[in-house]
């Protein structure tokens, strides 16, 4: 090898060459004329399209005109998102925005950069009597005699596959579509002078961009409050599902219940092999894709001491008999509405006797706030109930350093030691849904038929915890369902999985004959 550390220039057409277009370096595509004019010949005609009404169409007309009914006179842009890149020229699968979703229907990957536009209209004679008129703009199927058609990597025919038509959007979602090449002249008309432009932040900082350039060329204040108002309206749009998203939530709880007896049967082998955790995350992963979308969320698969971590996402450590198995995961199925289910399983079958005293305390936990959640109770009122148990079972214990009541009072509070999270949150196109609803909304809301929320209370003994008994230490557990308010109590959706220790223990040996 040379000692010359003379620099060495690169060649001058390689240095003068643009530092984004350096990933087609690798590509070696013909760009002669004889090959574009042979490459965009030579097809069949496209048959005819079997594109029909999709059955979310008149649900999301509903739900368009709520959200139209609180913006008279204001253009609403809610856009589905662009593709994000994973690493270099990769990108990671597309999923759309959940508001956009949740307006549309539409929750496959042949959307990315749609942008649905609500033009105001006089007040009641838009789209189902509302006040605007919905158009969904998109990028078509390309014409064969396009660079689009082969060339283009992330939308090319070629690549990806056929993109739908716009007569075929407009059929599927029942919106009129038109081309994105449309959408700057859109939304540009009348701003400022009758029209209020505002648009759902937080999907696309392209779309918001052009939102706020032609805010400023029409003499409309950037206003991101204003905006807020469209994001709280639109997550809260969604606090209350209707009859169709409710039988989302029931494909997508029923497949993860099946998913988690996978995880049953494949637990020896988790128990063999060295990342034991990742053979229950890919056990589970791999059923949500076989039987949904996706998962809705990272698995948590934390065996021993990880289960005491809240969020634990890694999935790399052993599974040991004589342990638990904390599970924690959700199936998102194909229109995007997922389950967040958790059970923390014995993994040998049987639970020891303190694992089944700490279980038990959890268990009487979920039930009392079960035993709340009924329609106009509070959703503030699952948690005290939850709370109002783990308390006394704690000082039953002898854990807390003052009694129940003091440690559920306010200025106490110890017993949030071993439960530092929430007891509910609500669930839906979002696992953590509605995130974005106003306080007295959510936190402080008033619970009503058609909600769906978790109830998911737990106690985490960490190992290095000298405030708890030594054969409390590394012991997590939590119990997660999935509850939908009716009009005189409530349904538990995922009561098909078992809850009581004694079912648990019953139906894994089920699988396992």
């Amino acid at each position: 090898m040379s000692n010359d550390t003379t620099p060495v220039s690169a060649p001058a057409a390689e240095s003068e060459q643009e530092i984004a277009a350096r990933n087609d370096n690798r590509s070696h595509r013909p760009d002669s004329e004889a090959f574009k004019a042979f490459i965009t010949s030579g097809w069949a005609p496209r048959a005819s399209s079997d594109v029909e009404a999709g059955a979310a169409a008149p649900y999301t007309a509903a739900r368009r005109a709520e959200l139209s009914a609180g913006f008279a006179g204001a253009r609403l842009v809610i856009p589905a998102g662009p593709l994000k890149v994973r690493s270099n020229d990769t990108d990671y699968r597309f999923r759309p925005h959940s508001a956009f979703a949740h307006l549309t229907g539409l929750g496959t990957d042949q959307e990315p950069d749609a942008v649905l536009v609500l033009h105001p209209v006089e007040p009641g004679t838009g789209d189902d009597g509302s006040n605007h008129h919905a158009v969904l703009y998109v990028r078509p199927l390309a014409a064969r005699d396009t660079d689009e058609f082969y060339a283009d990597s992330r939308y090319g025919e070629f690549w990806v596959g056929a993109r739908p038509s716009l007569d075929d959007v407009t059929t599927l979602t029942g919106i009129e579509a038109a081309h994105v090449d449309e959408l700057r002249d859109a939304l540009a008309k009348d701003v400022g002078e009758h029209v209020v432009l505002l648009v759902v932040t937080g999907a696309d900082e392209n779309i918001e961009a052009l939102v706020e350039a032609i805010r400023l060329e029409n003499g409309q204040a950037d206003d991101a409050a204003a905006d807020a108002t469209l994001v709280e309206a639109a997550s809260e749009l969604r606090l209350v599902k209707d009859a169709l998203e409710v039988a989302h939530m029931r494909e997508a709880v029923d497949a993860t219940i099946a998913g988690f007896a996978e995880v049953v049967r494949n637990l020896p082998r988790a128990t063999g092999h060295r990342r034991g955790e990742r053979v229950i995350e890919t056990t589970f992963d791999a059923h949500a894709r076989l039987e949904g979308n996706t998962v809705g969320y990272e698995t948590i698969a934390a065996a021993g001491e990880h289960a005491t971590t809240l969020h634990w996402i890694r999935n790399d450590g052993q599974v040991r008999t004589g342990e638990l198995v904390l599970l924690d995961a959700g199936v998102e199925v194909d229109s995007l509405y997922t389950a967040d289910v958790t059970r923390t399983l014995p993994v040998d079958g049987t639970y020891t006797d303190v694992q089944r005293r700490i279980y038990t305390a959890v268990l009487d936990a979920a039930d009392a706030a079960f035993a709340v959640a009924v329609p106009g109770a509070r959703f503030r009122d699952i948690h005290a109930a939850a709370m109002e148990v783990i308390a006394e079972r704690l000082a039953e214990w002898g854990l807390l350093p003052a009694t129940a009541e003091e440690s559920l009072a306010p200025e106490g509070q110890f017993h949030r030691r071993w439960m530092v999270h929430g007891t509910s949150h609500h669930l839906g196109l979002d696992v953590h849904d509605c995130a974005q609803a106003r306080r007295d909304l959510y936190v402080d809301g008033v619970l009503e038929p058609g909600m769906v929320f978790t109830i998911e209370p737990g106690l985490y003994f960490k190992s290095d915890d000298l405030t708890v008994p030594e054969e409390y230490r590394g012991i997590g557990i939590r119990i997660e369902d999935d509850v939908l308010i009716t009009q005189d109590g409530n349904e538990n959706l995922s009561a098909a999985l078992p809850r009581r220790p004694e079912d648990i223990e019953a139906w894994m040996a089920s699988l396992r004959d």
